[in-house]
């Protein structure tokens, strides 16, 4: 009988800057996807110990825990501003916010358009998963024509409610922003895309370009009433059509800059 001897070897661990957790995502939750590609581009930069995250109010309001570098809260919608000052104090630093939509695209909607157009050197990590999270699945300015929240059950009548906002589209549009695109999180070609989109934000940060974000679809099983892979599949089938994956604007400098 041959005996054959295999060598251990770790193709697969946790990123430095990536905190030893347990987490409060529910089951499915694409959030810690997105915590996992931040941490991994930050540990490939080497620049963790420069690193300033500023968390928003929602699902997202405990990212200080997973993050093993500096980390601060601020106010609902506010973390925009929260990172100028930082920034500006700091401008050694690497500031980044993590917001969600509720954060970011409804309360903070006057905060993220005015850190862009003033072109502020920061990064910005959107998550777009079409509802208020955190305090049951409301309809949030992303929520889907048609699609039922807590808020709204037979579903968003863009009559009564409006139009979804495509957010990366509107801030494309000002002259501040250097880079802003859309990436999603449902499946591995896609996750893979982020992470180079997550790469070159912060490669825009880092070459003093100005102000980057990158908008992630992300799922929310638990409020949309569905399975882990059902919701996967309806951001595919269902939410790319509405908010499509492209880059929105891309600083020429950047064409050099290999992620």
């Amino acid at each position: 009988m041959v005996q054959t001897t295999f060598e251990e070897q770790v193709v697969y661990s946790r990123p430095i800057a990536f905190s030893d957790s347990q987490t409060h995502y529910c089951p499915g939750c694409t959030h810690g996807t997105a915590h996992r590609l931040v941490a991994e581009v930050i540990d490939e930069m080497g620049i963790r110990e420069k690193m300033v995250g500023v968390a928003s109010v929602g699902c997202s309001v405990f990212a200080y825990n997973y993050f093993n570098f500096d980390f601060v809260q601020a106010p609902h919608g506010r973390a925009p501003a929260m990172a100028t000052g930082i920034k500006r104090v700091l401008p050694d630093r690497y500031v980044m916010t993590y917001q969600g939509d509720g954060d970011l695209a409804s309360i903070g909607m006057g905060e993220i358009v005015a850190a862009a157009a003033r072109g502020e050197n920061i990064t910005v990590i959107f998550l777009n998963n079409a509802n208020y999270g955190m305090t049951g699945g409301q309809m949030a300015p992303t929520t889907l024509p048609g699609q039922k929240t807590s808020s709204s059950p037979t579903g968003r009548d863009v009559e009564l409610a409006g139009f979804p906002i495509r957010t990366a589209e509107l801030l494309a549009t000002l002259d501040g922003a250097s880079y802003v695109v859309r990436r999603s999180l449902h499946d591995p070609k896609n996750i893979r895309m982020a992470k180079k989109a997550i790469r070159l934000a912060f490669e825009t940060q880092k070459h003093g370009l100005g102000f980057s974000l990158v908008e992630l679809l992300s799922v929310c099983p638990t409020n949309w009433g569905m399975t882990p892979s059902q919701a996967q599949d309806w951001v595919g089938e269902v939410m790319v059509p509405y908010y499509p994956i492209n880059d929105f604007k891309v600083h020429p400098a950047l064409a050099n800059i290999k992620a």
